[in-house]
Parts: C-alpha cells; structure tokens; sequence
C-alpha cells in the first residue's frame, strides 16, 4: 500500500473528512486532496509527524516501512497475528443513525477475530455490555439468530446495535439497550420488513484509558 493510500485508510478510519484534518494541520483540503492522491510524493519530516500523531499511527507507517522495532520477549506474552477487516462507517448505541459505509478503510485486529466487518459506535446505549462510544465493534454476518445475542441490526437505511429476541409465535422481534435509560424496539406485523439484521456482534475493540 502506497502512502496516499496509508494517510486516506487512517484518516477515514477515525471517521474525519479532509478538510478536518487540512484543519488540524494548518493547511488547505486542498493539499490533503493531494496527498492522498498521490500528487504529492515528499512531505515534509515536520508535516508527516504531525499528521501520524492525528491520524493516531506512526510516521514509519504513513512511509509504508515494513520492519518494525524488534519487541522485548516475555515468556507470559505471546504474539498476535494479524488480519485487516473492512470497516464500513458507524452504528448507533443509542437512537438509530444513517449507516454509513466506507469500503475502503479497514481495521487491523487478531486474525482469530472471525468477522466480516467492523463498524464505530456512537451512543451510550450498550454500555452495560461494555460497548462504549467511539469502540469498533466486529460483526459476524450470516451468523445464527440466537435470542439475547448482540447485533447490528438495520431499520431502513439505519442501523443501530443491539440484544436481539424474536418470538417466532408472535412474529415479534424486539431490540433491547443495555442502558435502561433506552425503551426496547418492537416490530411486529408489516413493521418487520423493515428490519434487517447485519450480522452478530462477536468482539469489540475500545481504547485502553
């Protein structure tokens, strides 16, 4: 991956637009527009540590170096492989929002994560399940409809997370918030049609504090 392609993966990945990050570095969209383009094949030593801090990686990551600094060996600590999953935009832990799918990004997780994509949450409607806002969530789709499970679930063109029950019986399917602050969703009838659900919740990532 070239370095126009790092600097738009990250910028993307933290869900900001380029004039926000032109912004942040005291320049024009203009020249992040051409950064990512590739028009722009040096950036200044200054500039490019300045924009890895912002776009939260390293320096030696935006230049696209493939050696990394040899790490110390703990016989407690064991090292993790690696895979990159498609992140697709955000989903709402709280009130429903426009789901917003940006195929080009990705996120870097453990190659034992068995998700197809991954997706921001905004909302504080799952913290009971220790989902907090602004963590990357890992969705399995086509995963198996186990009532209580966790689930990016569409509702016309907006999706929010939540735990899943369907009454087969009544033809009910009701979303649940793990913050009591959030009435349970209900669908039943014609209303079911436009429910979708994305795929299950299998793992989530969040910032260490």
């Amino acid at each position: 991956m070239e370095m126009n392609q790092r600097i738009k993966e990250r910028r993307l990945a933290l869900n900001m637009t380029q004039e926000e990050l032109a912004h942040k570095l005291g320049m024009q969209k203009s020249a992040i527009a051409k950064y990512e383009s590739g028009r722009v094949e040096n950036i200044k030593r200054s500039v490019l540590a300045k924009m890895a801090e912002l776009l939260e990686c390293s320096p030696a990551y935006l230049m696209g170096w493939d050696y990394e600094q040899p790490l110390p060996q703990f016989s407690n600590i064991f090292p993790i492989s690696k895979k990159r999953i498609p992140f697709l935009g955000q989903i709402a832990c709280g009130e429903p929002i426009f789901c917003n799918e940006d195929r080009e990004s990705y996120v870097v997780a453990g190659a034992d994560v068995p998700a197809d994509f991954c997706l921001k949450a905004r909302g504080d409607s799952m913290t009971g399940a220790r989902i907090m806002d602004g963590d990357i969530v890992f969705i399995r789709k086509d995963a198996e409809l186990v009532n209580g499970g966790i689930y990016a679930v569409e509702i016309d063109d907006e999706a929010t997370l939540k735990r899943v029950y369907y009454d087969e019986a009544a033809q009910e399917l009701r979303l649940l918030a793990e913050n009591p602050k959030y009435p349970t969703m209900v669908y039943s009838g014609e209303r079911l049609a436009h429910v979708h659900v994305l795929g299950k919740a299998i793992a989530f990532q969040s910032d260490v504090i």
